[in-house]
């Protein structure tokens, strides 16, 4: 599916369908209740005369629409155009997902994306007609709504967890953008949870291939920092755990921190980890018409896992090279446990730095590759978490000695989620399209997305 322009007629044919290939694409505002639904609301659909359709929820809420509690904007999946979309304006808002505008307000965000704040506020302001501000706050708000329905977390908590300054804060904004306060909304919620384990529901684009990207995590657990198989997933995460455990229509994320405040990160990461918003219609139409036609047919929804850190996948990527999965495995669990950061974590970059890593089964010029990717981590030179440019990171990336094409690839196609990124040389994909009949020429047929065609060849062996 192409990236959708909000023409009003086939806005309100996929809402009078209720399309679910539409939700998180556009949201549909009725100007009688100032209300903003998904396009899969089951209320009864409205006149066309009496709806607006805007492209975030931000957009509807700066207009005066409040989120119905009935179809529940917070659970819409992400919009996969802006996703892939490596531009400014795709990035700030996956850096707005990741929490940067909150801890550093615009001007961090801004400075993280190498712009200036009033340029930032220009292209927001031309996409989306609402600053960054202005998609912040509707994310706090929509993070706090799902905390106040799903969860017995105390409002005073949710605040935090939103990302709100204050508790007067947060009764102010919500009554004022909502028209009912936090505690009218818990009115509404479930029973409070029993112990520290906070659990939220983590919505899909479907079909979703559960078992594979499951399956390719588990494979890769690092000993240490992960346990997974193919129904559950397991890690360290700053201040606590988390588990992500697939239910028949979402991934179940149960969520144990000491501090609330990461909580909008994790949810972030966690869905880029697992490609929850990806666009499988649009793949399959692509990729079904070439030669992986079988492949897409067998394994409808297959997705890409992303990484929940951007240098823990690099240090992955170089640790592997030209090595086994279980090679791989070991080397990284090693690295762990001599390595790790408080609680467990993975390594930062100048935590990896001040490590010894020599009798660990690394190679010495392994050992120097590793030291200075996370050199050039540590001093901005390179970001893997969404404010750089992808090809000006991949660019970064080759600079690295001992670093090639296929590493830098392969930490594209996970850590910057490029969709189009194609692992050259990889003998696997090399050995599958060999014993599949499939030239080398097709692999130009396959973009924009090269990605998942290798997700798909590699799953096949």
């Amino acid at each position: 599916m192409a990236p959708l322009e909000l023409d009003f007629d086939s806005c309100y044919r996929a809402v009078s369908a209720r399309d679910a290939r539409f939700d998180g694409r556009f949201y549909t505002a009725v100007t009688t209740t100032r209300i903003y639904c998904r396009p899969i609301c089951p209320a009864r659909t409205p006149s066309f005369r009496n709806v607006r359709f805007y492209r975030h929820a931000a957009s509807a809420e700066a207009a005066g629409f409040r989120p119905c509690k009935r179809c529940r904007p917070e659970l819409s999946p992400g919009d996969p155009g802006w996703d892939l979309r490596g531009d400014l304006i795709g990035r700030a808002l996956r850096l707005i997902d990741d929490g940067a505008a909150d801890e550093q307000g615009v001007a961090g965000l801004a400075k993280r994306l190498h712009i200036t704040e009033r340029h930032l506020h220009r292209l927001f302001a031309a996409e989306l007609g609402v600053g960054p501000l202005a998609v912040a706050r509707t994310k706090r708000l929509l993070l706090a709504k799902q905390l106040l329905t799903e969860t017995g977390l105390p409002v005073t908590d949710v605040a935090f967890a939103a990302g709100f300054g204050s508790v007067r804060q947060f009764n102010a904004t919500m009554r004022e953008t909502y028209g009912f306060t936090p505690s009218e909304l818990r009115a509404t919620a479930g029973p409070p949870v029993s112990d520290a384990t906070l659990r939220l529901r983590l919505h899909r684009r479907e079909p979703y291939d559960v078992e594979g990207v499951f399956a390719f995590l588990a494979s890769r657990a690092i000993p240490g920092l992960e346990v997974a198989d193919r129904t559950s997933y397991s890690r360290a995460v700053p201040g606590g755990t988390i588990t992500l455990t697939p239910r028949r229509d979402h991934i179940a994320l149960d969520v144990a921190v000491t501090d609330t405040r990461q909580l909008a990160r994790v949810v972030a990461r966690c869905r880029r980890l697992l490609d929850l918003d990806a666009d499988p219609d649009a793949i399959a139409e692509i990729l079904g018409q070439t030669s992986l036609g079988p492949l897409v047919t067998a394994r409808p929804g297959l997705r890409v896992p992303g990484a929940f850190d951007g240098f823990e996948l690099a240090v992955r990527a170089v640790v592997g090279q030209q090595i086994s999965v279980a090679g791989a495995r070991t080397l990284l669990g090693r690295i762990v446990a001599r390595a790790a950061a408080p609680e467990g974590l993975f390594p930062t970059p100048d935590h990896l730095l001040e490590t010894d890593l020599t009798g660990l089964g690394l190679t010495n010029r392994r050992i120097d590759t590793l030291k200075d990717l996370a050199s050039r981590l540590a001093d901005g030179h390179i970001d893997l978490d969404g404010g750089q440019d992808p090809a000006e990171a991949v660019a970064g990336l080759l600079e690295v000695p001992g670093i090639g094409p296929w590493t830098a690839s392969y930490i594209a196609l996970r850590a910057l989620r490029d969709p189009d990124a194609w692992p050259a040389g990889d003998l696997v994909l090399k050995k599958r399209m060999t014993a599949l009949g499939i030239p080398d020429d097709h692999i130009e047929r396959w973009r924009p997305w090269r990605a998942y065609a290798a997700l798909h060849l590699w799953s096949s062996s």
